[in-house]
């Protein structure tokens, strides 16, 4: 399966819940890349050694060398391939974590001013970054000791940020069971980063469900849509609805459209104690302290930071198997 939950069996009245997740995709993932190279600059002497002999000679050298600096192409952060070797000692990796942290916000402030999140494909090194973070986080939650002494190397601000997010990944860990048979799940791409975002705030307009709570949802879920196959229970869409808390909640809308889909989890989290009492919704979503647990770090991570959504949003699916891990989306598949 997806790294995802087991779903609850029945409640205490011996009813089957059906509430609306049946599992979520528990892929984290945040970035790491390669460190930024240097550029030397040319001397300010002559062939023979000497320095200029007056001030407007000098002037016009450093204009030249300034000139010719200006022509070169600046030089960015190589992004790392998709199987990019993650280093091994702590010290390594706080040095590669905090370099990938950096390069992905980078490319993610280039991507929203020089590109349109609103349409077509994120860029490659905004989706190379985030899957190296994710597949670090990965390996930390699996490694807490390591993970620590990750943190204790990282300044303060990141290291909250790592240790929220292995957190996360190891709570979504804790829910699963590795495949061992044959993966049969269909997956494709999903909207647009900044359609679903518009998605996400239209719910929390219109039933005070705040819009980054709604994408940890989708995040833990289905990897914002990339998962389309039902859950073993029947769970369905985007934000893996059963079918008959879909017919109650769901205002007439098509489960699988994400628009609707994301109304209808903001419908039914407000009638289900959000934005008053999350830990009570976000549990009737899923009966998992767990999986509120992951579900509201995310949220609050893209609250410090709205960068962070759009690193989220390009993290992969993963399915845990007896192997290791599979990814099934992505770069390099």
């Amino acid at each position: 399966m997806w790294d995802l939950p087991r779903q609850g069996g029945r409640s205490r009245s011996g009813r089957r819940r059906h509430r609306p997740g049946g599992w979520p995709a528990a892929v984290l993932a945040l970035v790491l890349a390669a460190g930024a190279a240097g550029c030397g600059g040319g001397s300010a002497e002559g062939a023979t050694g000497q320095r200029p002999a007056t001030a407007s000679s000098a002037a016009a050298g450093s204009g030249a060398r300034a000139a010719s600096q200006e022509a070169r192409p600046r030089q960015e952060p190589q992004a790392p391939a998709p199987d990019q070797p993650i280093p091994g000692s702590a010290a390594e990796l706080a040095r590669v974590l905090a370099s990938t942290d950096k390069a992905l916000k980078a490319a993610i402030d280039e991507w929203r001013r020089t590109g349109d999140p609103g349409k077509g494909r994120p860029p490659e090194p905004v989706v190379l970054h985030a899957l190296y973070q994710q597949r670090i986080y990965r390996h930390l939650a699996r490694n807490p000791r390591l993970a620590e002494r990750v943190r204790k190397r990282l300044p303060s601000r990141l290291a909250a940020s790592v240790k929220a997010n292995v957190t996360a990944v190891a709570d979504l860990f804790a829910l699963t069971r590795p495949v061992s048979g044959p993966i049969r799940f269909k997956v494709g791409e999903p909207e647009p980063a900044d359609v679903l975002l518009r998605h996400f705030r239209a719910a929390e307009r219109r039933f005070g469900v705040d819009w980054e709570v709604l994408a940890a949802i989708m995040l833990v879920e289905t990897k914002f849509g990339r998962i389309r196959s039902p859950s073993h229970t029947g769970a369905q869409g985007p934000m893996q609805f059963m079918p008959r808390t879909w017919a109650a909640y769901g205002m007439g809308g098509d489960v699988h459209d994400p628009r609707d889909a994301v109304m209808g989890a903001a419908n039914y989290l407000r009638a289900t104690g959000a934005p008053r009492d999350y830990d009570r919704a976000l549990w009737m979503y899923n009966h998992s302290k767990r999986y509120v647990n992951a579900v509201k770090l995310h949220a609050r991570e893209m609250k410090r930071d709205r960068r962070a959504y759009y690193a989220y949003y390009n993290w992969q699916v993963f399915v845990l198997t007896t192997k290791g891990d599979r990814r099934l989306t992505g770069p390099g598949l």
